[in-house]
């Protein structure tokens, strides 16, 4: 289902980290091309997993991130969705909290790598769906494709230390599990 620009979606904590891929995300709601959701419990998730699988890095590094993308996106914090979390039957409990946040911020969409631990005919009910990125993006990329480069150009720009090349970016987001993406990105370029 392709969707029409600036509409809300929860993001969850599997498209969060890897960096790549919540980078380009964060990019293409830089240029207002949809609105992000996530909630303090989505945050903490990416944080801890990121920190299991890389212990070089510091939890007070990666609140540097969250503070900036909260500065970025001061709407984008839902609160309020707890009550709702009981209410829900999913195939993984621990996931919950997203589809409570997703139904309380009225998003359409939940962006997760676990597609499988979503299913839309549940969601249906909610008027909501999940999507994989791979997909979501090359949606927005569909509808705007100017934008989109834009936000991917940008978003390479960022990329100081150490500077990144388009094809370099690409390689990394496809490592992701980002093929159509990277495929729909570079026939722009």
């Amino acid at each position: 289902m392709i969707h029409s620009p600036r509409f809300t979606v929860i993001l969850d904590a599997c498209v969060l980290y890897p960096a790549p891929v919540r980078d380009l995300l964060l990019h293409l709601a830089a240029v207002e091309l949809y609105k992000p959701k996530w909630t303090d419990t989505i945050q903490h998730e990416w944080i801890r997993n990121l920190v299991q699988n890389r212990p070089d890095i510091t939890v007070a590094q990666l609140q540097k991130t969250v503070n900036s993308m909260n500065t970025a996106f001061p709407d984008a914090n839902v609160e309020r969705y707890e009550a709702l979390v009981s209410s829900f039957t999913l195939p993984d409990p621990n996931d919950r909290h997203i589809l409570a946040a997703a139904v309380r911020c009225q998003a359409e969409l939940i962006i997760t790598s676990n597609t499988k631990d979503f299913p839309n005919n549940y969601l249906r009910e909610f008027d909501i769906e999940a999507q994989h990125p791979d997909i979501f993006i090359t949606n927005v990329i569909d509808l705007t494709p100017v934008e989109s480069i834009k936000a991917f150009k940008q978003q390479v720009s960022f990329l100081k230390n150490p500077p990144k090349t388009y094809l370099q970016v690409l390689a990394s987001l496809e490592k992701c599990g980002l093929p159509m993406t990277c495929k729909k990105l570079l026939a722009l370029l």
